[in-house]
């Protein structure tokens, strides 16, 4: 199973953290160690749980069904990134790239055949949050 970005994030966090104790790691590059703030995590996590339960209720979607599960999903990144409550916005590309990746992996995981899917619609599978998506 693909691994939630906020895992990645937070393991990063610590890592750096850990660097920054050891005194391995400029003191300038200290502060990546709150990065990301636990509620922007929480938030992202329970999106992304959402999208899980969504896709595995899937059975033989049509294209529609497919890409109403990532609308909603990338919708509801856009309103976590955007919210001030976490800091401002957060998903920069390294973010980005690991939540589209998720999204490909996950509906891959639960049989949707992600290129065929863009190759319908005549997009790129790399794609399939750009409608949406303002992170």
């Amino acid at each position: 199973m693909a691994s939630k970005p906020p895992e990645n994030w937070r393991a990063y966090m610590a890592e750096t953290a850990r660097e920054a104790a050891a005194g391995t790691l400029p003191p300038e590059c200290a502060s990546v160690a709150d990065l990301y703030p636990e509620s922007l995590l929480r938030a992202t996590d329970a999106a992304l749980e959402l999208f899980e339960v969504e896709v595995r209720t899937l059975r033989e979607p049509s294209d529609e069904a497919v890409f109403g599960a990532v609308e909603r999903v990338v919708l509801a990144l856009n309103a976590i990134n955007w919210d001030r409550q976490h800091g401002g916005p957060h998903f920069c590309t390294e973010e980005r790239e690991q939540l589209c990746e998720y999204i490909y992996l996950t509906l891959s995981e639960h049989s949707v055949d992600v290129d065929a899917l863009a190759a319908r619609q005549g997009i790129d599978p790399a794609a399939i949050t750009d409608r949406w998506r303002d992170w």
